[in-house]
């Protein structure tokens, strides 16, 4: 047990003993196991704990092709998933578009407002004026019936089929940067091109996550694969760290969100 920590982070293990735990259920029961919406780092957690399993095995889906929050299913070696084992649900957000925008956040705080975790909702996506919510149907009705209003515009959610769903694409434009250390505060630092003060503050201020969780640590070491958001600059994510310099500056490969 101890051997499968020390592939991941400290404050990763609480999610672990959670994967564990969902693979005995299933392999004592013999019978699927559906989880919530999950992130793409507890997407990768998951994966690499029962990935290999010949026994359990585990798929995902989040109601789009590019899905970012997915919803997994742990399955004994007999089970043949389809898309109705996930209970997805798609809701259009028709509101008056003419007169008010509406953005993500406050798309994402009033969802939030209705006294749900995250973990029950998935995407949500735009193109042009329209937006679209993916949820869990076990919420879904109450969301529906409760959802009234996003900032200042009234809202009614209008259910929709899945081969409506909008076919959002992120877009990453790869850059390298060295950069002394890979302190949280040094990265975001050499990616956005502000001094580590400013960086230092960000971080202390609560708006910086990396791998969806926020971090309050400035020296926060980051590794690749590491995805860091900071409110107000957008996401980015280590790709590869490629070494040292001969001036010892370390070589990054970033992905950064267009």
């Amino acid at each position: 047990m101890s051997n499968l920590y020390q592939h991941f982070r400290t404050e990763e293990r609480e999610f672990i003993d959670q994967v564990l735990s969902w693979r005995q259920t299933v392999e004592q029961t013999y019978a699927p196991k559906l989880t919530d919406f999950l992130d793409p780092r507890e997407q990768d957690i998951l994966h690499t704990i029962i990935g290999s399993q010949s026994d359990v095995r585990v798929q995902f889906d989040g109601g789009h092709r590019n899905a970012e929050r997915k919803r997994a299913l742990i399955f004994p070696d007999y089970f043949i998933p389809e898309m109705d084992d996930f209970r997805l649900e798609l809701y259009q957000v028709n509101y008056p578009h003419k007169f008010v925008l509406i953005e993500h956040p406050q798309v994402l705080g009033s969802l939030m407002s209705l006294g749900l975790k995250r973990s029950k909702f998935g995407d949500i996506l735009f193109e042009g004026h329209t937006i679209q919510v993916i949820v869990s149907k076990e919420v879904s009705s109450y969301i529906s019936m409760q959802l009234e209003s996003v900032g200042k515009a009234s809202v009614q959610l209008e259910e929709k089929p899945f081969a409506s769903v909008i076919d959002a694409k992120e877009q990453w434009q790869e850059k390298v940067f060295t950069m002394s250390s890979l302190r949280l505060d040094t990265l975001i630092a050499s990616i956005y091109n502000f001094s580590r003060q400013k960086a230092q503050q960000l971080i202390s201020g609560k708006k910086v996550k990396v791998n969806w969780a926020m971090k309050e640590n400035v020296a926060f070491d980051c590794r690749e694969s590491d995805t860091i958001s900071v409110r107000g600059y957008g996401r980015c994510k280590v790709i590869t760290i490629e070494g040292k310099t001969k001036k010892e500056k370390w070589k990054v490969v970033v992905g950064i969100q267009k």
